[in-house]
């Protein structure tokens, strides 16, 4: 995955080590994209992603590169849910993310979900490059759109893929592809009840105590009939990957807090402290 960095639309966020704290180094961006850094030093660099006008439009592409270097820690989130706005036309719209990470480099990034309204089209890419020591926390969620507007699953397509590599070997590759041409997405077969769907991935030497405690946790845990919130979890090399569809948004992101609390020490602050 390459990027012109002279289109709309396109940003560089930089992570380094500097007298012993992380820093944020580079950080540009183009509209309508904008990054902010709330916390541009410290132990961690906190950086939001955000748009001009709250959301995407047809013809929107977003493209970020993110480059963190040796022993740096980021967390990155987003001002609040990405929202995608109708597509009559079925013109490009989505978002582009190239990670890079340095040795013993931590990168959290943990977006808001995406809103998809009625008619839209989005298409997500994310690559990760992941050096030895390196550690990657990756959340990725979509809800149903405006379902206090009645709106449910009424998108007109949406895909989300993400690589991440260790060296030259790609070690994950998650892609989830909804589009109602293969049938209505809110078939009891397919979304049926469920209104936010997430995945949660955590690899690197920084997170196995997290993941020896996720993957023991859903392997004791027992089945229950029609339950508001479904999880499981699934052990991949050097990390685990958990999946959730909850008939909330809240209760969704109530999961992914519970079992991301390792990040507070990691990060030596809450990164949902000052959001919720």
């Amino acid at each position: 995955m390459s990027f012109d960095h002279s289109n709309a639309g396109s940003g560089f966020l930089g992570v380094d080590v500097v007298s012993g704290q992380s820093a944020a180094t580079s950080v540009w961006a183009t509209s309508p994209l904008k990054i902010l850094t709330p916390r541009p030093r410290g132990p961690s660099v906190w950086a939001c992603l955000g748009s001009f006008g709250g959301g995407l439009v047809a013809g929107d592409e977003i493209e970020v590169t993110l480059r963190l270097g040796a022993r740096a820690r980021c967390f990155l989130s987003t001002q609040a849910s990405t929202k995608v706005y109708r597509n009559p036309n079925a013109r490009p719209c989505g978002h582009r993310l190239r990670a890079e990470l340095g040795p013993g480099s931590l990168l959290a990034l943990s977006p808001d979900p995406v809103q998809a309204f009625k008619g839209s089209r989005y298409c997500q890419q994310q690559e990760f490059l992941l050096a030895p020591g390196s550690s990657l926390v990756l959340v990725d969620s979509l809800s149903s759109g405006r379902a206090a507007c009645g709106e449910r699953w009424s998108f007109s397509r949406f895909h989300s893929r993400n690589e991440v590599f260790l060296g030259s070997k790609r070690v994950v590759l998650d892609s989830l592809l909804l589009d109602p041409q293969d049938g209505p997405l809110t078939s009891p077969f397919r979304m049926g009840r469920f209104n936010c769907l997430a995945t949660v991935l955590l690899i690197g030497e920084l997170l196995q105590n997290a993941c020896s405690r996720l993957l023991e946790e859903f392997g004791s845990e027992p089945v229950v009939g029609r339950p508001q919130l479904v999880a499981s979890a699934s052990s991949i090399e050097n990390g685990a990957l958990l999946r959730l569809a909850g008939e909330s948004v809240e209760q969704v992101a109530s999961e992914i807090r519970r079992h991301l609390a390792v990040l507070a020490d990691l990060l030596e602050d809450d990164p949902w402290s000052r959001k919720f």
